[in-house]
């Protein structure tokens, strides 16, 4: 036994610097192994491999040019991306924002039952409750009417309903829908890999519109009516040309998942003018060959003259995206991080307090909500461009996760995100408390893990 884990720590090792892994990356695996050796091998095998190009895997997703795309002055973010061959932004585009559950709960419901031939769903949570029951109930509706339902889960992300809850898509698959769990942990164990899961929340109607951002399906994130315990959450529906990237995204993630090819978008279907609103869709994730999106973020932190705010549940950054932002704060940037006081996740608590501490003592603005917890994802670079999405800024979500964002390059749009973002800071705490020894120890040997979170 010990001459076999002896070889599989080696050819750890060995694959880790065959990779080419970043060091803080490599040396927080070999600490893993170390200390507990018998576990950290196997989940190396699981959690510690990234970009897969092997057939049995989803394969490298290849990014279309689509018609109507912007050709205006560039800037820092645009052209990383471009360079990085993402399609360029798209301008015939109309965009609505809701920062809220109801509103964001009325314009899915309307989406739905406005959809006359399909209608392409993908989350990463889908919960067994009132909400997805009523949600259901739209999709068999619409599904009996004739409209091609398609409805892509995760398989981890909703393993309550994955495991358990399955007979409550019974009538909307009798009805003629499609309903298919992402990776599945058990009906595929030699293709499944548990650590690379879909992030991305797509919600498709007639390949005209799209509904898209934080929000997962369920009570949490969205309801018809108040609940107290609901999160603070972004969703955003875009009409026009940027909805053909959010389409071929998904027939991506769906003919991996389904067997089932779905033809490509190059150009809307239905010509006609949308809006004027600049928007550039970002995937990232294994399927994709480059890490176009963290490079965009880092040019877009050093590009910044005025301000940087930040709003995202976790954060747990690289080296590099730390660095960005303490040389920004030293630029004479305002640097805010939004972030709730206190997350739905223990360990990623452990895991940021470090970074925030670090933050803290040079003087960022360290923003802490108490009222609710906060699962919004956003970055407001100046006045000139706001990312929004679903990725987080920690390693699992910038490095591992199946993830989509939007860049937003409109002053309408930035505004509106900014008056939101204000909103956090009514009445928030500035400062995060000096930590017991306990926590304090339980904070350091949690930050010595943070690359492999």
């Amino acid at each position: 036994i010990i001459l076999i884990c002896e070889i599989l720590i080696l050819l750890v090792v060995i694959r880790m610097v065959a990779e080419k892994q970043k060091p803080t990356g490599m040396m927080a695996w070999i600490l893993a192994i170390l200390l507990i050796p018998y576990v950290a091998v196997p989940f190396y095998f699981i959690f510690g491999i990234r970009k897969r190009k092997r057939r049995r895997h989803k394969g490298q997703f290849t990014l279309r040019k689509i018609d109507h795309v912007d050709e205006s002055r560039p800037y820092p973010i645009r052209t990383v991306l471009i360079n990085q061959h993402i399609p360029k932004p798209t301008r015939n585009n109309d965009f609505s924002l809701y920062t809220n559950g109801i509103s964001a709960y009325e314009a899915l419901m309307t989406q739905i039952n406005n959809a006359k031939d399909t209608i392409y769903i993908s989350t990463y949570v889908f919960q067994n409750d009132d909400v997805t029951a009523n949600i259901l109930k739209a999709l068999t509706t619409k599904a009996q009417q004739g409209v091609t339902v398609k409805l892509l889960i995760d398989a981890l992300g909703s393993w309550k309903v994955y495991f358990f809850y399955q007979r409550i898509f019974k009538p909307l698959k009798e009805a003629g829908a499609k309903v298919v769990f992402f990776m599945p942990i058990i009906q595929m164990p030699f293709r499944n890999y548990i650590n690379y899961r879909n992030h991305r929340k797509i919600y498709l109607f007639d390949d005209e519109s799209v509904l898209t951002g934080g929000m997962n399906l369920g009570d949490e994130y969205l309801g018809p009516t108040k609940n107290a315990k609901r999160w603070d959450d972004l969703l955003f529906l875009i009409q026009g040309h940027a909805v053909c990237h959010f389409h071929n995204i998904f027939t991506s993630d769906w003919e991996y998942s389904a067997k089932e090819h779905i033809a490509h978008m190059s150009s809307m279907q239905r010509e006609s003018h949308y809006g004027e609103s600049l928007l550039q869709v970002v995937p990232s994730g294994p399927d994709i060959p480059s890490d176009a999106l963290y490079d965009s973020l880092i040019a877009g932190i050093y590009a910044a003259t005025k301000r940087i705010w930040i709003v995202t549940p976790y954060f747990v950054p690289s080296d590099s995206l730390l660095e960005a932002l303490q040389i920004a704060y030293y630029r004479g940037v305002d640097v805010k991080l939004i972030t709730p006081k206190v997350s739905n996740h223990l360990i990623a608590d452990l895991a940021r307090s470090g970074f925030m501490r670090q933050l803290q003592n040079i003087g960022v603005d360290i923003v802490l909500f108490d009222k609710q917890m906060i699962h919004a994802k956003a970055v407001l670079f100046d006045d000139k461009a706001v990312m929004l999405g679903s990725v987080n800024l920690d390693n699992r979500s910038l490095f591992l996760n199946y993830e989509i964002v939007t860049f937003a390059y409109d002053q309408s749009i930035v505004r509106d995100i900014s008056n939101w973002m204000q909103g956090f800071l009514i009445g928030a705490e500035h400062r995060l408390e000096t930590p017991s020894k306990i926590r304090g120890f339980g904070e350091t040997v949690v930050k010595l893990l943070a690359p492999l979170l």
